[in-house]
C-alpha cells in the first residue's frame, strides 16, 4: 500500500521585517526647538560654571588676604598700614575698639575688591557670550539664509534653482523640502505653458504662410477684378497681423526664461538700430525723433534687447499727436545700471491706467486691442518679459500735457 505523501512544509519566516521602520517619538525628533533649547541651555550652563569658578577664585583670594591681621603689636603698642592706629600705648577699651574697626575696614576693603573684580569678570563673560551667541545663531539660521537666497533667485525667474538642504530632519528642512516641491510643480507648470505656446505658434505659422502665398499669387494676376483685389489686400493685411501675433506669442514665451548665453550689448547701438527702422514711419506721421544716446553696455541677448527698443520706439511713434509730435530716445548709465528712456508726446494717459498698458491685448480703459491697426497688443508685454529675463525692469510715467515716459533699467 502506497504511503501518503507528507504535507508540504511551511516556508521559513523571514528574518527581516519588510515594513518601514517606525518613526521616532516626537519628543526624540531633533526639532529646531529642541536644538535651540539645548544650545542656549548649554551656553547658560557653561557661562554659569565659568562665572562661579571666577567668583570662587576671587573670593578665595580675598579671604586669603583678609585672614592676615591688619595690625602689628610693637613693644606694647599697635601699628597698622591699613588702619589709622598709632604706636602709642592705649587703654584696653580704646585698643579693642580700634582693633575691631581695623578688622571691619579690612573686610570691607576685601568685599569691595571682590565686587569690582566680579563685575569685570561678568562684563568679560557677557562680551564672550554675546559673540558666541551671535556666531551660533548665524550657524543655526544659515539654512534660512540659503532659503532666502534661493527665493530671491526664483523671484528673478530662475525656477530651476533648488535648496536641497542637508542636515537634521527639523522644521527648517521640512520648509526647504516643501519649497523645493513647490518650485518643482511651478517649473513643470511654466514649462508646459511655454511649450504649449511655442508649439501652437509653430503650428500656426504653416497655414498663415500658405494663406499669404495664395493671396500674393492671386493679387499678382493683372486681370483680377478690382473688388477681388481689394478683398485680397484686406485679407493679406489681416494675415500679416496674424503672423505678427504668432511671432509675438513665440517671442513672449521664449523671453520668459532667464537668458543663459549673455554677450556684451551696447544699448546705444540697439537704440540707434531701432530708430533707423522706425525713421520712415516717423517721417510719414510727421514725428521728430531726437535724444542723446550714450554708451551703456549690458550683458544679454542682442536680438531680444533690440526688440525692447524697437517696440518702445514704434509705440511712441504710432501713439502720438497728429501734428508737431516728437519722440526722445536716450541711453545712459545711472548708479551702476544701464537705462533706456523713451518719451513722447501723445494723448493724456491717466496714472491709474498705466499698469494696463503692460497686459497682453489690453489698451487704455480696458478695451480690446486686437482690432487695432497699430499693433497686435503684445509690444509692452514683450518688453516687460525681456527686461525681467535680463534681471531688469520697466516703468512708465505719464507726461504733463500727454504722452508717456518709458524707462527700462538693466544691470550692467
Amino acid at each position: 500500500m502506497a504511503s501518503t505523501p507528507a504535507p508540504p512544509q511551511a516556508p521559513p519566516k523571514p528574518t527581516w521585517d519588510p515594513r518601514r521602520p517606525a518613526p521616532p517619538l516626537p519628543w526624540l525628533r531633533p526639532t529646531i526647538r529642541i536644538r535651540l533649547t539645548l544650545l542656549y541651555g548649554g551656553m547658560f550652563l557653561i557661562a554659569g560654571i565659568l562665572l562661579l569658578s571666577i567668583i570662587y577664585l576671587l573670593a578665595a583670594n580675598a579671604l586669603n588676604v583678609g585672614s592676615n591681621l591688619p595690625f602689628k603689636i610693637v613693644s606694647g603698642g599697635v601699628t597698622s598700614d591699613v588702619c589709622k592706629l598709632s604706636g602709642s600705648p592705649l587703654q584696653a577699651d580704646e585698643l579693642n575698639n580700634a582693633l575691631n574697626q581695623c578688622v571691619n575696614d579690612q573686610r570691607q576693603h576685601a568685599l569691595d575688591n571682590l565686587l569690582s573684580r566680579s563685575l569685570l569678570a561678568l562684563l568679560g563673560l557677557a562680551i564672550i557670550a554675546f559673540a558666541f551667541g551671535y556666531a551660533m545663531a548665524g550657524r543655526v539660521l544659515s539654512p534660512l539664509g540659503r532659503i532666502l537666497r534661493t527665493a530671491r533667485s526664483v523671484a528673478g525667474s530662475d525656477l530651476s534653482r533648488r535648496i536641497e538642504l542637508d542636515g537634521p530632519d527639523d522644521e527648517i528642512k521640512e520648509l526647504a523640502d516643501t519649497f523645493d516641491d513647490m518650485l518643482e510643480r511651478l517649473e513643470r507648470a511654466f514649462t508646459a505653458q511655454q511649450r504649449f505656446v511655442g508649439n501652437a505658434s509653430h503650428e500656426l505659422r504653416t497655414p498663415l504662410a500658405i494663406n499669404r502665398t495664395l493671396l500674393e499669387v492671386h493679387l499678382s494676376d493683372p486681370g483680377a477684378p478690382v473688388e477681388l483685389q481689394q478683398l485680397g489686400k484686406t485679407l493679406l493685411a489681416t494675415n500679416e497681423r496674424s503672423e505678427q501675433l504668432v511671432e509675438g506669442l513665440l517671442l513672449l514665451a521664449r523671453s520668459d526664461n532667464q537668458i543663459v548665453e549673455r554677450k556684451p550689448v551696447d544699448l546705444a547701438e540697439v537704440a540707434e538700430q531701432a530708430v533707423d527702422q522706425v525713421h520712415g514711419e516717423a517721417d510719414a506721421k510727421g514725428v521728430v525723433i531726437r535724444g542723446d544716446r550714450k554708451t551703456a553696455v549690458v550683458q544679454g541677448n542682442g536680438v531680444l534687447l533690440e526688440r525692447i527698443a524697437l517696440n518702445l520706439v514704434q509705440n511712441a511713434v504710432r501713439y502720438n499727436v497728429p501734428e508737431d509730435g516728437w519722440v526722445e530716445v536716450s541711453t545712459e548709465v545711472q548708479h551702476g545700471h544701464a537705462v533706456l528712456t523713451v518719451s513722447n508726446t501723445g494723448p493724456v494717459v491717466p496714472a491709474y491706467e498705466v499698469d494696463n498698458l503692460f497686459e497682453p491685448f489690453k489698451r487704455l480703459r480696458g478695451a480690446d486691442r486686437t482690432g487695432s491697426d497699430k499693433g497686435v497688443g503684445l509690444g509692452l508685454s514683450i518688453v516687460r518679459s525681456v527686461a525681467r529675463a535680463h534681471g531688469g525692469h520697466i516703468t512708465a510715467q505719464p507726461r504733463e500735457g500727454g504722452g508717456l515716459v518709458m524707462r527700462v533699467t538693466l544691470p550692467v
